[in-house]
């Protein structure tokens, strides 16, 4: 049988390979951790929705699944925000930069061991 030659397909593959070449260790207990430090979206604060897990610095560009690379997301943020810089990505959006900044250190201190 031939591999599947969509372009959907051919992105995941991309995407698997990226994702099996870097170390992501970040665990169930972190993630919840997470998104109890946060209270809800990193990004625009909604709480009524399901969180998604997003890299702060895109896998495609290098980021990886680790304590201090994600933040949670609702879906319209994760989806909007797809593989762009942070800043630039909540500039456009018209979102509060600095307090995302300064809540990330926050919680990234509160939450990294030492």
């Amino acid at each position: 049988m031939p591999p599947t030659t969509t372009r959907r397909a051919r992105i995941a593959r991309r995407r698997k390979r990226r994702l099996d070449s870097v170390v992501n260790d970040l665990t169930d207990a972190q993630w919840a951790a997470i998104q109890a430090a946060w209270g809800g979206c990193a990004y625009c604060g909604r709480t009524d929705q399901a969180l998604q897990r997003d890299c702060v610095l895109a896998i495609s560009r290098g980021g990886r699944y680790t304590l201090e690379n994600v933040v949670p997301a609702c879906r319209s943020c994760n989806t909007s925000k797809c593989n762009d810089e942070v800043t630039a990505w909540m500039r456009r959006r018209r979102l509060d930069e600095r307090a995302f900044l300064e809540r990330y250190v926050e919680v990234r201190r509160r939450l990294l061991p030492g």
